[in-house]
C-alpha cells in the first residue's frame, strides 16, 4: 500500500510494514492506521498516547500513525513524535475547504448562538470545538492521507490504554464483517443536540431508498421516537471507512450540515456517528471492544472478566460500561425493519 502524496502532506508517505511480514495473509498488515486530529500544543499528550498504543499493541504490528492539524506542524513536534515510535508517522495539514464555517450558516447567527450557549454546557461558547466536531463528522476520512485506507483507529492526546492486545483489531473487524467498533458508550447532554433527531427523521423520510432493510436504530431511538442520548464515544473508534464514504452517510452528513446544528447547537461527532451507525448498520456489524481498557477524561472502562483483566493494568472498579444505561440498552434491543424505522420517524415529536 502507498499513501498518496498531496499538498496537505508534510511528510512524503511511504507505507511501512513495521514488524509484520508480508508473506502470507495472516501476517500482512491491512490498509489501516491510527489517526488523530491534534494541535502543536498537544505534543506531549499525543506522544504519551502513541507510546501507550505501541506498548499495548502496535509494537508487534507497526501500523502507521497519521496526525492531522489545521496549521503546519512545527519541526519540534514532528521530531519528538517520530522519536517516540518505530512506526511510520505521517503529518498532514487540513485542506482549507474542510475546516471552517459551514456555507449553510451565517457568521452573525453563529456568534449569537455561541453567546446564547456559552454558559449552558461545556464548550457552549467555543467556535473551535464546533469546527472540530464538524470536521470529525464529515471530513477527516476525506483527507488525502487517508485515501487508501480501509480502516482507521481514532486516537487522541491525553488518553490511557490499559490493556495489552495479542491480536490485530483491524483484522478482527475485517474477519468478522464488522463496521464500527467502540469501547465506551455514555449519554449525550440533551441541550447540545436539541434538534438532531428531528433533523435526522426528516432525512430518513426524504431518503428511504438509502436506508437498509434492517437496522439497529432502536438503540439510539426509543419506541416512543425519542433520542435516547446514547452514543459511542468517538474519541475511540475503529471503523471500516467504506461506511463513512458511503452514499448514505454522505447524504446524511450533508443534510445535517445544511441544517446548521454543528454551529447553532453543539452537535458532536459522537452522536452524529452513533445515530448514523445505528440507523444504517445492523447490530451484528457493531462491536464493543470490551477487552480494550480505555480512559478519556470523563469516563473509563476497565474489563472485569478475569481472562481480560489479566492483560490490563487498571482498577476493575472503573466499570462504567457494566452498569451504564446505554450498555444495557445495547444488550436488550435488536434490529428492526425499514418500515418500522420509518414509522419511528413519522411519529410526532413528544416533548
Amino acid at each position: 500500500m502507498s499513501l498518496p502524496v498531496s499538498e496537505y502532506a508534510t511528510t512524503s508517505p511511504v507505507y511501512s510494514t513495521g514488524n509484520a511480514t508480508v508473506n502470507g495473509d495472516a501476517n500482512t498488515l491491512l490498509r489501516a492506521a491510527m489517526v488523530a486530529l491534534v494541535r502543536n500544543s498537544e505534543m506531549d499528550g499525543i506522544r504519551a498516547t502513541i507510546r501507550q498504543v505501541d506498548d499495548r499493541f502496535n509494537r508487534e504490528f507497526g501500523y502507521p500513525y497519521i496526525l492531522l492539524n489545521d496549521e503546519d506542524f512545527t519541526d519540534e513536534f514532528k521530531d519528538k513524535v517520530q522519536a517516540i515510535t518505530k512506526a511510520k508517522v505521517y503529518f498532514g495539514k487540513l485542506p482549507k475547504s474542510h475546516w471552517g464555517l459551514s456555507p449553510y450558516v451565517t457568521e452573525e447567527k453563529v456568534k449569537a448562538a455561541l453567546a446564547h450557549n456559552k454558559d449552558r454546557y461545556l464548550y457552549g461558547g467555543s467556535y473551535s470545538y464546533r469546527l472540530m466536531c464538524r470536521y470529525q463528522s464529515g471530513f477527516i476520512f476525506k483527507h488525502p492521507l487517508l485515501a487508501h485506507l480501509d480502516y482507521y483507529w481514532r486516537i487522541e492526546p491525553g488518553v490511557d490504554y490499559y490493556c495489552s492486545l495479542s491480536y490485530d483489531p483491524f483484522r478482527y473487524m475485517r474477519d468478522n464483517n464488522l463496521v464500527y467498533g467502540y469501547t465506551i458508550a455514555p449519554t449525550e447532554k440533551e441541550l447540545t443536540v436539541e434538534t438532531l433527531w428531528n433533523t435526522t427523521r426528516t432525512w430518513m423520510l426524504e431518503n428511504p431508498e438509502l436506508l437498509p432493510e434492517k437496522s439497529f436504530i432502536h438503540w439510539a431511538i426509543s419506541e416512543k421516537s425519542k433520542y435516547t442520548m446514547c452514543h459511542f464515544w468517538s474519541n475511540f473508534e475503529i471503523v471500516d471507512l467504506a461506511f463513512y464514504r458511503s452514499a448514505a452517510y454522505e447524504s446524511y452528513f450533508q443534510h445535517l450540515d445544511r441544517a446548521g446544528g454543528f454551529f447553532y447547537e453543539r452537535w458532536g461527532d459522537a452522536p452524529v456517528h452513533s445515530i448514523a451507525a445505528s440507523m444504517l448498520l445492523r447490530k451484528e456489524q457493531i462491536h464493543w471492544f470490551e477487552d480494550i481498557g480505555y480512559h478519556h477524561p470523563g469516563y473509563a472502562h476497565c474489563p472485569n472478566k478475569p481472562e481480560m483483566l489479566r492483560n490490563c493494568i487498571c482498577d476493575k472498579g472503573q466499570n462504567f460500561m457494566y452498569h451504564g444505561m446505554c450498555s444495557r440498552r445495547f444488550t436488550e434491543v435488536g434490529d428492526i425493519y425499514k418500515d418500522q424505522a420509518l414509522e419511528l420517524a413519522r411519529l410526532p415529536d413528544r416533548k
